[in-house]
C-alpha cells in the first residue's frame, strides 16, 4: 500500500476516496463495504481516509492502495480539489462529511441521501448539491449500514465479510488474550473481575496475556497484581497494532468489552467472549462465528460517553465470562501437572 502518493498513480488510475476517519472497530465495521468497492471498482486507485495509526491494519484491507491520514474533520482533506473521481462518505451523514467530501469536486458522489425526502435543504452550505442515495436509517447494525449504501450504489456487499488479511506470526501463538482497555469509562468493566477471569483461566493452564493501550497500563498492571500474574503476561502499552492484530488472529480466544480488538477478533474468526454495555449488540455485534456476546439489555443506560461503568456491562459477571469463554475456545487447555479443563 502507498502511504506517499494517495492521489494518483503513474497510470493515472481514477482515484476513489473513502473517509472513515474514526477509530479501529469504526473501520472494521466498514471494511465489508470496501471489500464490495474493491471488487465492483477494480479500475479505481481505493484511497481510505482515515487516522493514519491504523495504518498497520488498513495494511490487511485486502485491495486498498493508499492511506490518506485524516485524523478528524477538522481540517480539509489533504487533495487537490478536482484530483479524485468519486467520493465514498463511510463516515456518516452529517454537514462535516458532507462538506469535506465536496470540497474535492469529485464528479462522482457516493453516500446516504441529503436531503432527506420530503425535507427541504435548510442548513446546507450556500451552493451545495444534494446527494443521492439511500435513506439514512437509525438503530440499524453498522455493519450492515455501510454494505447497504454500496450496494445502493451498484456494489453488493455482504455485511458479514469482514476477514482481514493474515498479518503474520506472533510469539505467542494460542495466547489467552484478556483485553482490559475501554475507551469511555462506560466501558470500563471492573479490574477484579477481568483479573478473577485471567486467573482463573491461568490457573487452568492458559497463556494469559493482558494487552491494552498505553492509556490502560495501570487498569493491567492491576489487574495482574489481582491476577497473581507477572510481567510476561503484561503486554498493554508494549505492543504496536500490527502485534496486536497477529496475536489476536492467532488466540485461543478473546475477551473484551465493546471495541476496536473485539471486531479483531471477528475479522480473523478468533473465538471471542464480548462485554456490551452501553453500544446495542444489534447495532455493534460480531457476525455469526465462535464469539458469545454478554450483557443484560435491560439495564442499559446508553450513555456511550460517559464516564462511569453502564448497568449492563456491570451485570456481567466474572462467572459468566469464565464459562462463555471455556465454551468457545479453540481447544481445551491441559493445567500444568493436570488433565485438560473442561472446555
Amino acid at each position: 500500500m502507498d502511504h506517499h502518493r494517495p492521489g494518483g498513480t503513474a497510470d493515472d488510475a481514477p482515484v476513489l476516496l473513502a473517509l472513515r476517519a474514526l477509530k479501529l472497530g469504526d473501520l472494521l465495521v466498514a471494511v465489508p463495504a470496501l471489500h464490495a468497492v474493491r471488487r465492483h471498482r477494480p479500475d479505481h486507485r481505493l484511497v481510505l481516509a482515515v487516522p493514519g495509526w491504523l495504518e498497520p491494519v488498513v495494511d490487511l484491507v485486502d485491495g486498498v492502495d493508499a492511506l490518506l491520514p485524516t485524523p478528524g474533520l477538522d481540517a480539509p482533506l489533504a487533495l487537490a480539489p478536482g484530483s479524485v473521481d468519486t467520493v465514498l462518505n463511510l463516515h456518516g451523514n452529517g454537514p462535516e462529511s458532507r462538506g469535506l467530501l465536496d470540497a474535492l469536486h469529485a464528479p462522482h458522489r457516493l453516500g446516504h441521501r441529503w436531503p432527506p425526502a420530503g425535507r427541504a435543504p435548510a442548513g446546507q452550505a450556500a451552493g451545495a448539491r444534494p446527494w443521492e442515495g439511500p435513506e439514512w436509517q437509525d438503530g440499524v447494525l453498522e455493519r450492515a449500514r455501510w454494505a447497504r449504501l454500496v450496494t445502493a450504489h451498484g456494489m453488493p456487499a455482504d455485511p458479514d465479510e469482514v476477514w482481514l488479511r493474515d498479518p503474520g506470526p506472533t510469539d505467542r501463538p494460542g495466547a489467552t488474550v484478556v483485553h482490559v482497555g475501554a475507551f469511555y469509562g462506560s466501558r470500563a468493566w471492573p479490574v477484579e473481575r477481568f483479573a478473577a477471569v485471567a486467573r482463573e483461566l491461568a490457573q487452568e493452564g492458559a497463556d494469559v496475556v493482558l494487552t491494552g493501550g498505553t492509556a490502560d497500563v495501570p487498569r493491567a498492571a492491576e489487574v495482574a497484581r489481582l491476577a497473581g500474574l507477572d510481567d510476561h503476561h503484561l503486554l498493554a502499552g508494549r505492543s504496536g497494532l500490527r502485534e496486536v492484530a497477529a496475536l489476536v488472529a492467532a488466540a485461543d480466544v478473546v475477551v473484551s468489552v465493546d471495541t476496536g480488538v473485539a471486531h479483531l477478533a471477528s475479522a480473523f474468526a478468533t473465538p471471542s467472549v464480548v462485554i456490551f454495555g452501553p453500544a446495542p449488540t444489534e447495532e455493534w455485534g460480531p457476525p455469526p462465528g465462535p464469539h458469545v456476546v454478554l450483557t443484560d439489555a435491560r439495564l442499559r443506560r446508553g450513555d456511550t460517553f460517559g464516564g462511569v461503568p453502564d448497568p449492563a456491562l456491570l451485570a456481567v459477571t466474572a462467572a459468566d465470562v469464565l464459562t462463555a469463554a471455556r465454551h468457545v475456545r479453540r481447544a481445551p487447555v491441559t493445567p500444568p501437572g493436570g488433565a485438560p479443563a473442561a472446555g
